[in-house]
C-alpha cells in the first residue's frame, strides 16, 4: 500500500485540536506532525476527523427490499450499501440484521443469504462491514443456528430484541398490519395467524435468551439490549453480559444504565430531526446530560455526520466532545481498540470535512489508509502520486 499524507488540516486528536500533518502507511496512522515526503492530500481549511463507527444501522434493508415484496440480490445490495456508507463518512458499520420468525426480509433464509454475501464481499470491501445480529427472542426455531453462527465468528455484535408483542398489537389494524404482512410476503390474515401462533409458543424465549447470551460470551462478543422499557429489564440484560443499552424507552432507564457504566445508544436521526420519530426522549438532550454516550445511524446514514455539528451548535457540547459520540465511544463500546481516535498506530480511518456555517460537507473518506470516497471538492486537493492510495 502506498503511503499517504494529510497535510495542512485542523486535526482532532484525542487530546484536542491541532494544526498538523498526518502520515498514513500500511493502513495505520504512522506519524503525526510529519509527512516524510509522501504524496499528500491538501487538507488546508478542512477538519480532519476520525471515521464514523456505526454500531446500529439497518438502512441497508432498503437496498435488499426497496419496496415490500420487491427483493434484490444481497451482493448488489451490499455493494450499494458500502458506497452509501463511505459517501457518508462511515468507515466501520455494524449492519443490523434482524433474525426473526417472520418470513421474507427478516427470515432465516434471508439471514443465510446475507451472511454468505458478506463473506464473499469481504475480500473487496473497503468499509469494515460487520454483522449486528438483532436476535428476536421468540424465534426459537433458529436458536441453534444462530448460536452456531456466533461460534463460527460470523457475528460481531449481538442485540436482544422482542418485537413480537408490538407486532401482535399492530397487525390488529389493517393499515399497520399491512406493513408487516407485505414485508413478509404474506396475506394479512395469514400473517396475523402466524404472529398469534408465535406469541402463544413463546414460553421458552427467556431460556433462549440465556442460551444465545452464553454463546456470545464464549465468543467474546459485545452485547446490547434493545428498547429496554424498565430498569429491571436493563439489569437483567447486564447480568447476561450486555453492557450496551440501545434506545432506552425511558430516561430513568438511561440514567440507571449510565450509573452502572453501560454505553447508551440513541439515534442520530433523532438529533437531526430534533425529536424521536416514535415520540420518545430527545437524543440531543440526553447526550448533553451525559446519558447518551453513542449516536448511531439507526435508519438514515447521512444523519451521523450531521448530528455532532448540530450538538455543537446547541452550545452545551463542543465539537470534539460531540464527535466522540460517533467515533471513540462506539468503538470502545464494541471493544474496537484500534480505531475511533486519531493517534499513532491506530487504524487510518479519517474524514476530511468542510464546516461551512456549522454545516458539514464531506470532502473525502479514507478507510484503512486508502482514499475510499472523494467528493467533487476533493479532486483538486489530491497531489501527484497520491492517486495510488485511492480505492482500487
Amino acid at each position: 500500500m502506498t503511503p499517504l499524507a494529510i497535510s495542512g488540516g485542523r486535526v482532532l486528536l484525542n487530546d484536542g485540536w491541532d494544526d498538523t500533518d498526518l502520515l498514513l502507511d500500511a493502513g495505520r496512522i504512522a506519524a503525526i506532525g510529519s509527512t516524510h515526503g509522501a504524496p499528500a492530500i491538501d487538507a488546508t481549511g478542512l477538519l480532519v476527523l476520525p471515521g464514523l463507527v456505526d454500531i446500529h444501522g439497518d438502512a441497508f434493508e432498503r437496498q435488499i427490499q426497496p419496496r415490500p415484496g420487491v427483493d434484490f440480490p444481497a451482493s448488489l445490495a451490499l455493494a450499494d450499501t458500502e458506497a452509501q456508507l463511505l459517501a457518508n463518512g462511515i468507515t466501520t458499520a455494524y449492519l443490523g440484521v434482524t433474525l426473526s420468525w417472520e418470513p421474507g426480509l427478516r427470515s432465516v433464509e434471508a439471514w443465510r443469504v446475507l451472511l454468505d454475501a458478506m463473506a464473499a464481499h469481504a475480500a473487496d470491501a473497503v468499509c469494515d462491514m460487520r454483522v449486528h445480529l438483532r436476535w428476536e427472542a421468540c424465534n426459537l426455531d433458529a436458536l441453534a443456528m444462530a448460536c452456531a453462527d456466533i461460534a463460527a465468528g460470523r457475528v460481531h455484535l449481538l442485540a436482544f430484541n422482542d418485537h413480537t408483542p408490538a407486532i401482535l398489537r399492530k397487525v390488529a389494524d389493517p393499515v399497520l398490519g399491512a406493513k408487516y404482512a407485505d414485508r413478509a410476503g404474506m396475506a394479512l390474515d395469514d400473517f396475523r395467524a402466524l404472529a398469534q401462533r408465535i406469541a402463544s409458543g413463546s414460553d421458552g424465549a427467556q431460556d433462549g435468551i440465556g442460551m444465545i447470551a452464553r454463546a456470545a460470551r464464549a465468543a467474546g462478543l459485545p452485547m446490547a439490549s434493545h428498547d429496554d422499557d424498565s430498569i429491571a429489564a436493563r439489569d437483567m440484560f447486564r447480568e447476561l453480559g450486555a453492557r450496551i443499552c440501545e434506545f432506552p424507552m425511558a430516561e430513568a432507564v438511561a440514567e440507571a444504565a449510565r450509573a452502572a457504566g453501560d454505553a447508551v445508544v440513541m439515534g442520530s436521526p433523532n438529533v437531526v430531526r430534533g425529536r424521536s420519530h416514535l415520540g420518545w426522549a430527545s437524543a440531543a438532550r440526553l447526550a448533553e446530560a451525559g446519558l447518551c454516550t453513542v449516536l448511531a445511524s439507526d435508519y438514515f446514514y447521512p444523519a451521523m455526520l450531521r448530528a455532532p455539528f448540530i450538538l455543537a451548535a446547541r452550545g452545551v457540547l463542543d465539537l470534539a466532545l460531540a464527535w466522540r459520540l460517533v467515533s471513540a465511544n462506539p468503538a470502545a463500546a464494541c471493544g474496537l481498540a484500534d480505531r475511533g481516535i486519531i493517534a499513532t498506530g491506530r487504524r487510518a480511518d479519517l474524514l476530511l470535512v468542510a464546516a461551512e456555517a456549522g454545516r458539514p460537507r464531506l470532502v473525502a473518506t479514507i478507510a484503512a489508509g486508502r482514499i475510499a470516497w472523494l467528493g467533487a471538492a476533493g479532486w483538486g486537493r489530491v497531489g501527484s502520486g497520491a492517486g495510488a492510495a485511492r480505492m482500487a
